[in-house]
């Protein structure tokens, strides 16, 4: 696979990269990011190579990040219409401000407006609400996007980090009313983070949104860098702010590891493969503070598992889920089926059936 083997988001005609280069780590405000520099040469090295998907969002770096991406695009008007540019909504910039972030139409008008500023383009292709704010109606929310896109300010519409409940009716509201469909989630997802299949990723399959994983290298403990057999100091300029991993992560960890040395290929680039091919997953979001680190990410579109090995990982790593999932997942079909072969899946045949011959 390659960066322009495109694929579509959800129920719509948007087509994107496998992978979609993430953007939080541009610029140095934070102090662990990469600089202006180092930036535009990571986005120029993903645009060579035939990616057309970026992502941002006005609170990364305080508004930086937006703007390095914007000034590469500016004057590249060429490249900015090929370029599917997402950035998103609910992060405040300004202290004190009760309106500054935020879902609420009065914040989201304003927090649209500097994204372009800072973008210097006159339209975002995605517009991402960040988080879930369970007190602003959803109706107001949904209504004020559905104008930004009939003025042409924004072309679709996507969640992220917003609970399978929550979306669930914004997505039937907005489709009741005819207003724009939310088309994407974004949501964390990993070998150490695969709680979303119990909800979120069942929800977005269900109702025709792609799903944009976060986060699939567990902020570097899926990177190599870790293994229970590690001893001193780990390379990396977040360990203040993300931790270590657990006790428990290294079990998958040392799984992802031994299959990467099989493969031959990086762990990370084996994380990220197994997250690229997982059920409902469109597009992968990589980041990377260095031009080094973005290939050895994208070499991930080289890595093929096998069913093997794509099977341990999912076995070393299968999450304990909320309930209905496991009910829904073993005595549901159980119960309906009674020991057929249904779609290719062989039910059990429930023993309280087999206790008796006799129906009523």
């Amino acid at each position: 696979m390659s960066l322009d083997s495109y694929v579509t988001l959800g129920r719509s005609g948007l087509r994107i990269s496998p992978f979609t280069l993430g953007t939080m780590t541009f610029g140095e405000d934070h102090g662990w990011g990469s600089s202006p520099e180092e930036s535009t040469n990571i986005l120029a090295a993903y645009l060579d190579r035939g990616g057309n998907s970026i992502d941002t969002a006005n609170i990364y770096t305080n508004g930086h990040s937006e703007k390095i991406v914007g000034d590469y695009l500016a004057g590249r008007s060429a490249l900015r219409d090929r370029v599917v540019l997402g950035t998103k909504f609910f992060g405040n910039l300004y202290e004190g401000d009760p309106n500054g972030g935020g879902p609420g139409r009065k914040a989201i008008v304003r927090q649209l407006e500097n994204s372009l500023r800072r973008l210097r383009t006159d339209y975002v292709d995605i517009y991402w609400l960040h988080n879930f704010d369970p007190s602003t109606p959803v109706e107001e929310t949904l209504r004020a996007l559905d104008d930004m896109v009939g003025d042409g300010k924004v072309r679709y519409v996507g969640f992220s980090d917003v609970p399978a409940w929550a979306t669930a009716e914004a997505a039937t509201i907005a489709r009741f009313r005819g207003w724009a469909p939310i088309i994407a989630l974004q949501l964390e997802y990993s070998l150490l983070e695969r709680t979303s299949e119990g909800e979120l990723i069942p929800m977005a399959q269900a109702m025709g949104m792609g799903v944009m994983p976060w986060g699939p290298l567990k902020s570097g403990f899926l990177s190599g860098k870790y293994s229970s057999s590690t001893t001193g100091a780990v390379d990396t300029m977040r360990t203040q702010l993300v931790g270590a991993p657990r006790e428990a992560d290294y079990v998958v960890i040392d799984a992802l590891n031994d299959v990467a040395s099989q493969v031959g290929a990086s762990p990370a680039a084996v994380a990220l493969a197994w997250v690229r091919g997982r059920p409902g997953v469109t597009s992968t979001l990589v980041g990377a503070r260095r031009l080094d680190q973005l290939e050895a990410n994208l070499s991930a579109l080289d890595v093929s598992l096998t069913e093997a090995q794509r099977g341990a990982l999912n076995d070393v790593s299968t999450p304990a889920l909320n309930f209905p999932a496991e009910n829904n997942r073993t005595l549901a079909p159980m119960l309906q089926f009674g020991g057929a072969t249904v779609d290719g899946r062989t039910s059990a045949v429930s023993p309280l059936l087999r206790t008796s011959s006799t129906r009523y």
